[in-house]
């Protein structure tokens, strides 16, 4: 946590979503709203295709919602849950020439040890063409602190840099 934070409020986690649901919309996704656990939450979605991707198209998909604590229990239950979501959600013909990268995060000003380090331990891989990166984002008033995996994977990895720099603009 920040030291020189005033201390953490619920309001940092709600203000950081909001303003994540801003950057989403700045970047061209598609913005839905829908309930998690009675709990509301953000999906941002959008899709490229690229030539050096070899007319491949992926699709990144944002999930994201403010928890008073992420433990890992809740984090591991919103990354399926995200995963599942997506997987209904996408356009075209699973692994044919389309992918798709998630981003499930959840914002606290708690975030406990385990959740953090299960975040930025791997990457989660449904099949050939579903791949999940799950965040953690511990706010605090004057910032944020986020967690994830950052390296490469076997499936997928065409994308890494492309889904990387979407969760650099994203969870800024």
């Amino acid at each position: 946590m920040n030291p020189n934070a005033t201390g953490p409020t619920a309001d940092a986690a709600a203000a950081y979503l909001t303003a994540l649901q801003e950057r989403l919309t700045r970047d061209g996704c598609t913005v839905n709203s829908p309930q998690w656990k009675d709990r509301p939450a953000v999906i941002g979605h959008r899709a490229d295709r690229k030539a050096r991707w070899f007319g491949t198209k992926t699709e990144v998909f944002v999930f994201a919602a403010a928890v008073p604590e992420i433990d890992l229990v809740t984090l591991a239950d919103f990354t399926g849950w995200s995963m599942s979501y997506a997987k209904s959600l996408r356009k075209g013909i699973p692994g044919a020439r389309n992918a798709a990268m998630v981003l499930p995060a959840l914002i606290s000003s708690r975030v406990q040890p385990e959740a953090a380090q299960w975040a930025a331990q791997d990457a989660r891989v449904v099949g050939a063409t579903l791949i999940g990166r799950p965040l953690t984002v511990e706010t605090w008033p004057d910032g944020a602190r986020v967690t994830m995996y950052r390296g490469q994977v076997p499936i997928g990895g065409l994308f890494t840099k492309h889904v990387l720099e979407k969760a650099a603009l994203y969870f800024s």
